[in-house]
């Protein structure tokens, strides 16, 4: 035997392919993590800028006008109406103008990001400064001392999105890729549904009783998990029993690659570039993330819209598994299946 049957027999075409496959998610990774973090500028933050009448259009076209854009300021009517938008999550900052002192209030939240609250008062002391007048920074939610730049949440939800595509990837291996019956696509899907219970249980305790990393309700954050764990693991179920194997490579491809540079987690989402900022709320870690930090922080505000993207991914994962499952297989498939190598069942 040459050696070049040698090789045909040792990497078939088929292993060559998903070789080629591997290698581009390798590179995709790379320029997805590496794109959207390696600089961090802050762009058209939503800022809120309470003050007098007679300064108030004039300061919000100066910091409308700052280089590089790294504020979308508009005027807030009053310091209660900015700290409520704070803290519904509306806005990310807000600049109250003293009418009497030279001391101006900004209000921030690191909760959302501890980075983002930081450049924040870098950028309008910066701007505060010319005008002679002094910033007293005040942290509407604060993130919690044990919780280190905000990251818990979004490692809480990586971990939780980990799981689910993993569990997923089991579940096919152990029997085949694409599920042979109905029957089996809902043995899946319930198996599929007690481990992300059991997930999102796990995942809320360890982060919060145990190791005190996140403050907020336990019950919300075991809910969030569960949603997020299944919605992840039935979209991977679902693109299996479409492509089969390289179903899993398409879920790495949406969660890791994709979704997890563009969570908001190690930078939240006004810091990212344009790309990663708008696909990020439509993936399952960010959506994740800021739901996660909205219950830990914000008593739970702005949460419907991140909610119903998870519900979304499960919905269609859920049902694309099923109706995936109905159709009806060719003679020669189900021959393959029941001589496949070792007598497992593939199909």
């Amino acid at each position: 035997m040459t050696f070049a049957d040698e090789v045909k027999n040792a990497v078939t075409a088929r292993a060559a392919l998903l070789v080629v496959g591997v290698l581009a998610l390798q590179l995709l990774f790379i320029t997805s993590y590496v794109g959207a973090l390696h600089r961090p500028d802050p762009t058209d933050v939503p800022f809120g800028v309470v003050a007098p009448q007679q300064v108030s259009g004039q300061l919000v076209t100066q910091l409308d006008g700052l280089p590089g854009g790294p504020l979308d300021p508009r005027a807030v009517s009053d310091a209660a109406e900015a700290r409520r938008q704070v803290e519904n999550r509306d806005i990310d900052g807000a600049l109250i103008v003293s009418p009497t002192g030279a001391t101006d209030t900004l209000l921030v939240a690191s909760g959302g990001g501890t980075v983002l609250a930081t450049s924040l008062t870098k950028i309008v002391k910066e701007t505060e400064g010319p005008r002679e007048r002094t910033v007293r920074t005040v942290d509407v939610a604060p993130a919690s001392p044990d919780d280190f730049d905000g990251l818990s949440s979004f490692y809480l939800v990586v971990g939780w999105c980990v799981g689910g595509y993993l569990c997923a990837s089991i579940l096919a291996i152990s029997a085949g890729a694409k599920p042979a019956n109905r029957q089996r696509a809902v043995i899946r899907t319930a198996v599929m549904a007690l481990y992300s219970i059991a997930g999102g249980i796990g995942g809320a305790v360890i982060i919060g009783p145990v190791l005190g990393a996140l403050p907020g309700s336990v019950w919300a954050l075991a809910g969030l998990g569960t949603l997020t764990v299944f919605a992840v693991g039935m979209i991977t179920l679902a693109l299996q029993a479409l492509t089969g194997i390289v179903g899993i490579g398409l879920a790495v491809l949406i969660i890791v690659v994709a979704g997890n540079p563009s969570a908001g987690g190690a930078f939240p989402l006004p810091m990212l570039p344009d790309f990663w900022r708008t696909i990020g709320p439509a993936l399952p870690p960010g959506a994740g993330t800021w739901t996660a930090r909205s219950i830990a922080y914000f008593h739970g505000n702005a949460v419907t819209g991140p909610l119903l993207v998870l519900s979304a991914w499960a919905v269609v994962g859920t049902a694309l598994t099923l109706l995936l499952s109905m159709r009806r297989r060719s003679p020669d498939g189900v021959r393959q299946a029941a001589t496949a190598p070792g007598g497992s069942h593939l199909g």
